[in-house]
């Protein structure tokens, strides 16, 4: 039952840009021109962010399941990036991780390395190249999975898979293509869950009905063997009328996923309305299972209805959630189990804490110290590591945005 749900109600601004929304959302006035010029007037005069991420202290609030505080410092890791997007770790210690304008680069031992540059990339808006996911035997296989937006007849989003080799990124392959993408809305977050199988979150592409569709791939979370194939077990495999590749949906726009250690539950974040689709707000944490309907656009925020999924989380005004992962590292024994998410027009990480389905209760973290946050992972030292993404055309940026910085734990 709805009631049973954890959510969070905040006031909205309405007259604020939410991230998603090709306009400013404007409140009623009779003098509409001057909000206008005065609210963007405000939004262009914006600080960098506070934040260094040269050794300060911060910590985490005391909570229900965790009496005590957890103090970490802020590091930057590696910094002028451009709009990085997506981190994973390979089984050497190299850090690989994407920027938006099509470049994948490792990390290693102080050092930044070009991999590979996407040569048909699309980055405008919100796409370009977006998630990287290594296989999960890529110690010897060595395959990385990418996903960006193109141009053909229209904008799409492509997953590849290459190999890495000595020389570069070799071996394209088509993993699965033309899901429908746009300025804004095009997803999209690669994931292998503990079945070896690769899920994949696609945006609406402003299209709204596209999501109840099953016909088409668009606001729907995909799962795929690791060469593309089709899983037979997937819920709507056999149905004349559905993509085979949907695992769910009725999403407007997933953009993190992971698996909650134990159980190998599916949690996800999601962008809710805009302000041109529906009113503002309405962003999302849900708890994703086999062939279910989550929604959009029929009902959101907190609405409710027989055979669709109402979210676990719901945050008004948009935070704008850009990932999502379990902690299962050793470092911060108090986190360990916990969800976290970067929130971009939230400008902080979120915790999440999990009994099993069950929300327990959730803090932030960072809030407003480093701008807009994007992806969150952990690293092969079970420190926790996020990239910011104040570069974007939406942010104000440090003298060093964008970057990627950790959290280090603080005895």
């Amino acid at each position: 039952m709805r009631s049973k749900k954890f959510r969070t109600h905040l006031l909205s601004l309405r007259f604020l840009r939410v991230p998603g929304s090709p306009s400013p959302r404007v409140p009623p006035s009779p003098f509409p021109l001057f909000t206008l010029v005065l609210a963007l007037a405000v939004l262009a005069c914006g600080h960098p962010p506070p934040g260094r991420g040269a050794g300060e202290i911060e910590s985490s609030s005391p909570s229900s399941s965790a009496q005590n505080s957890v103090s970490f410092r802020v590091e930057t890791v590696i910094g002028h990036l451009q709009v990085p997007w997506s981190i994973a770790w390979a089984p050497d210690g190299r850090m690989f991780f994407t920027e938006r304008t099509g470049r994948v680069q490792t990390f290693q031992n102080g050092k930044a390395t070009v991999l590979f540059t996407v040569p048909d990339v699309a980055p405008s808006g919100e796409g370009g190249l977006e998630s990287l996911a290594l296989h999960p035997q890529f110690a010897d296989n060595h395959f990385i999975y990418l996903a960006y937006v193109y141009e053909a007849d229209n904008q799409y989003v492509r997953v590849v898979r290459y190999r890495e080799a000595s020389t570069g990124l070799t071996e394209r392959k088509i993993i699965i293509e033309k899901i429908p993408a746009a300025q804004f809305h095009a997803g999209c977050r690669l994931r292998f869950g503990p079945d070896g199988k690769l899920y994949i979150t696609t945006g609406d592409a402003t299209r709204r009905d596209l999501a109840q569709r099953l016909d088409s791939l668009a606001g729907k979370t995909l799962r795929l063997n690791d060469d593309g194939s089709v899983p037979s077990d997937n819920p709507f495999a056999g149905r004349k009328d559905a993509r085979p590749e949907i695992w769910s949906y009725g999403h407007r726009n997933g953009q993190g996923i992971d698996f909650q250690p134990g159980t190998n539950l599916l949690f996800e974040t999601e962008h809710g309305p805009s302000g041109f689709d529906g009113p503002g707000g309405g962003d999302e944490m849900n708890l994703v299972e086999k062939g279910k309907n989550y929604g959009w656009p029929t009902i959101h925020h907190t609405e409710t209805r027989a055979g669709m999924e109402a979210p676990l989380l719901e945050y008004t005004p948009a935070c704008a959630p850009a990932s999502g992962m379990f902690y299962r590292g050793s470092a911060f024994p108090d986190f360990r189990g916990n969800f976290f998410f970067g929130c971009l027009r939230g400008a902080r990480i979120i915790r999440v804490i999990l009994d099993g389905r069950r929300v327990v209760s959730q803090e932030n973290l960072l809030e407003g110290k480093y701008g807009r946050i994007r992806d969150i992972a952990e690293g092969p030292d079970s420190y926790l590591y996020f990239s910011t993404s104040n570069t974007d055309g939406r942010g104000t940026a440090a003298a060093d945005d964008d970057r990627i910085l950790r959290l280090v734990p603080v005895k």
